[in-house]
């Protein structure tokens, strides 16, 4: 029976030396070793586009169908794993939203509490001081109007926006939005238009003018 070694019998059935490999360990192709070199039996028997035939279908069709699939199912493990990223940031994100909005509510709150007590405190003050009775100081303008600014301060909502959020909207270029990034990063500590939440500076355009910043 011919020999060969195991590159010209991958040569002569068309396939790869792993493939020539694989079939002697599976047992279909005969091998003997000699003088430390290993070679392949060839059976004359079978025509060799026989050979090429099996080979295709028990080496090449089934290994290039087998690697097809892996390629499917990472793909779609992939896009899985994308879509769960997305997710995540979407949901921290509103969440991080949620805390800072319920934050300027309970701030807001607070503010208003502490003017009303001021208020009331001031007139009961001022008719001790006057010598006015309680219930005609209520009624004066001055009074409705202090009450009428603390109802409409209740109305307004806050609209905090992240700088660099609200300035990738803007239309200024990319340099000027670095030189504004600075300014804000340097007054967030003094200016209270600048609310620093973690290492984030936040910023609320419906309550404030920041026209002099940019």
């Amino acid at each position: 029976m011919p020999k060969m070694s195991i590159e010209d019998a991958a040569t002569h059935f068309g396939v790869s030396k792993e493939a020539i490999h694989n079939r002697i360990r599976r047992g279909s192709l005969e091998s003997v070793v000699e003088g430390g070199v290993k070679f392949v039996e060839i059976d004359n028997n079978l025509p060799h586009a026989t050979h090429k035939t099996q080979s295709k279908k028990t080496d090449g069709f089934s290994s290039d169908k087998y690697y097809k699939f892996l390629e499917e199912q990472n793909s779609k493990l992939q896009e899985k794993v994308e879509k769960l990223e997305t997710e995540t940031r979407t949901l921290r994100d509103q969440k991080e939203q949620m805390l800072i909005e319920e934050r300027i509510k309970i701030e807001d709150i607070y503010r208003q509490k502490d003017e009303q007590l001021k208020n009331i405190l001031s007139t009961i003050s001022s008719q001790f001081m006057l010598g006015t009775p309680m219930q005609e100081s209520l009624k004066e303008p001055h009074v409705e109007a202090v009450i009428e600014d603390i109802q409409h301060s209740k109305k307004e909502e806050s609209q905090l926006i992240s700088v660099k959020k609200y300035l990738k909207n803007s239309d200024f270029s990319e340099a000027k939005q670095e030189k504004i990034k600075k300014r804000f990063k340097n007054l967030a500590k003094d200016d209270k238009r600048v609310i620093m939440i973690g290492k984030k500076q936040y910023i609320d355009p419906v309550k404030y003018d920041y026209s002099d910043m940019l």
